[in-house]
């Protein structure tokens, strides 16, 4: 398959080519309605006229702050069209965050969803030199910065594409900010189609396939893995009304692919045995017992081997209860990609049990995003997989030397993922870039180690490990994530630097807490005093031991607190890619983390 230079180049061929075929669904009065590729570039040319008439050129930024919806996509690919670079930012991100982006990107051009953010990013007009326009996507056509308005002169107005360098500009992905102001991560038309080429060579994906578009383009995983993927494949994307309604849109959809975060697939997990649990009888022995088969059957298959009996039952089983697990999700659903954060082993081996594929892959804003991911022949679960083609990954201790394998170390990046570096800061771009044996390398800050085969595992972030008091060192995510596998346990944070041991601050699952206090007869009517209960603390004692069996006797929170506000990003507990903001969190709640230790 041809390759594919700039993502203007990948628009115009994919439009070209699969013009007939369904690219966005949205739903409408109760039905998904669908637009078609030749639909698309149609919108796609008369905006980039539209930008083009407000002065928008080579080198200029366009903004955007909205969830993903068909005008994002179209001002996406006519920024591009004329050299021009698309800043996307979140809805749900703060009015001071969405200030700071705009004015660092200098943008020129800023696009938002309704009204209420138009009223608040107008203010903006006055305080920001660079800014000169603000359109608005659900603004009547009849008022003068409306989208549709300037849809409709840029018909008038046609303006020919032009086609990037690889090497030129795309956009800038400003990171989470985790730990302080965000960065502008500057990716070009090389970094993203060297990501959707390698796709294109180890996916067995086509123009038949569809998925259920709910991760934020915002973010590089959705933006180049689904938009730009999918796109470029000549598939279809419908998309999620919410995050709340997605059991209801996969039935509506019937996507064959999905690609997700951990988060989806735990809730998928919980759900279901949550279910189970509660029907018990024989649908529940039925359930235990297809998915011991599939465990006996998945360890065969990992040995190359085979058992004709236990593929007979599995076969029994997968007719009877696990089609209809997978009738759930639009009943089409061959593979599901996460990625993002980690996927617990538990949950993958799970999700493949019932008969969906999962490829769990690995990558960064700063990676364009894709850097390895498990693909057919060539996937272990509990591993990220080996890098995609024209990557290399190399484990490197602290002075830079190469690690053999099954040895931890720095996960770094050599490739044509590598972002240019990050926008105006030069001092923090030479901090994570460097020259590595004559090539550019880029340090990821994550903790991995690659195995004889050559596949990724990675062991936490670096900047997140932590020493105890006694010198042993805690990286808390994956514990974290061990934790959050268990059906009372909705988030968790663990802490510990320089003390004696570790604590966890746990947000309860309040439906599940709830019932569970309800059926040992605790009152429920104010949640704050029944998570104060001493039988409610002791549940949640008992959900750790279990759920952190495995952890190290160190590792090991000793002590917990049980917090009724979820972390959320309303909140800054949690970034708008739902990372958490861990100095956040704990600045929040110190007294209560200081009350933990003193009663000893």
């Amino acid at each position: 398959m041809a390759k594919f230079t700039s993502l203007v180049d990948m628009q115009e061929k994919a439009c070209t080519q699969h013009a007939s075929n369904r690219l966005f669904g949205v739903k409408r009065d109760g039905a998904y309605r669908w637009m078609t590729y030749a639909e698309f570039a149609e919108l796609v040319d008369a905006f980039r006229g539209a930008l083009a008439a407000l002065g928008v050129g080579r080198g200029d930024r366009v903004a955007v702050i909205a969830n993903n919806r068909v005008e994002w996509a179209v001002a996406a690919y006519a920024t591009y069209g004329l050299g021009a670079f698309y800043v996307p930012m979140y809805e749900a991100q703060l009015p001071k965050d969405w200030r700071y982006i705009i004015e660092d990107s200098e943008a020129k051009v800023v696009l938002v969803a309704n009204e209420a953010i138009y009223e608040q990013v107008r203010a903006f007009t006055d305080e920001i030199a660079t800014l000169e326009h603000v359109l608005c996507f659900d603004a009547p056509p009849e008022r003068d910065y409306s989208y549709h308005a300037h849809l409709e002169r840029g018909r008038n107005s046609p303006t020919e594409r032009v086609y990037p360098e690889p090497d030129e500009i795309a956009g800038l992905i400003y990171t989470s900010g985790t730990t302080g102001k965000p960065k502008g991560v500057v990716l070009t038309h090389g970094n993203f189609t060297s990501n959707i080429n390698a796709v294109h060579d180890v996916f067995p994906l086509g123009s038949s396939d569809v998925s259920l578009s709910f991760l934020p383009w915002a973010h590089s995983f959705g933006q180049t893995c689904e938009l730009h993927c999918m796109l470029s494949l000549g598939a279809g994307m419908g998309l999620a009304e919410s995050v709340q309604t997605l059991m209801v849109n996969f039935g509506e959809v019937r996507p064959t692919v999905l690609f997700s975060v951990p988060r989806i697939f735990n809730r998928i997990y919980d759900g279901l045995q949550k279910k189970m649990d509660e029907e018990g009888g024989l649908k529940k022995a039925l359930f235990d017992r297809g998915i011991a088969v599939a465990q006996q059957r998945r360890r065969l298959e990992e040995q190359g081997r085979r058992s004709l009996w236990l593929d007979l039952q599995y076969s029994f089983f997968d007719k009877l209860v696990f089609s209809k697990i997978r009738d759930r999700l639009g009943g089409r659903l061959k593979y599901a990609f996460s990625g993002g954060a980690a996927l617990a082993r538990e949950v993958a081996e799970f999700i493949d049990d019932v008969g969906i594929v999962v490829y769990e892959g690995y990558g960064l804003s700063e990676t364009s995003p894709i850097v390895t991911c498990n693909r057919p022949g060539a996937r272990k679960i509990g591993s990220v997989g080996p890098p995609i083609p024209g990557v290399r990954v190399l484990i490197l201790d602290e002075n830079n030397r190469e690690q053999p394998p099954e040895t931890d170390g720095e996960v770094c990046v050599i490739g044509p993922n590598v972002m240019k570096g990050y926008w105006k800061r030069p001092e923090e771009t030479a901090e994570v870039i460097f020259d590595y044996q004559g090539e550019r390398c880029f340090r990821t800050g994550d903790m991995g180690r690659l195995d004889r085969d050559g596949f990724l595992y990675i062991t936490g972030r670096i900047k997140e490990q932590y020493k105890l008091e006694n010198g042993k060192y805690v990286v808390p995510a994956p514990l974290e994530e061990q934790l959050k596998l268990s059906g009372f346990i909705n988030q968790v944070m663990i802490y510990g630097m320089n003390r004696p041991y570790n604590v966890a601050l746990v947000v309860p699952d309040r439906e599940a807490i709830t019932k569970w206090a309800r059926e040992q007869g605790i009152a429920v009517d104010d949640y704050e005093k029944l998570l104060r209960d001493p039988r409610v603390h002791d549940k949640i004692g008992e959900e750790i031991a279990k759920f952190g069996a495995d952890f190290k006797g160190y590792e090991r929170p000793r002590k917990w607190l049980l917090l009724a506000e979820e972390f959320s990003p309303d909140n800054d507990m949690l970034t708008p890619t739902l990372k958490l903001k861990r100095r956040n969190v704990i600045k929040r709640y110190q007294e209560q983390i200081e009350a933990l230790y003193k009663d000893d």
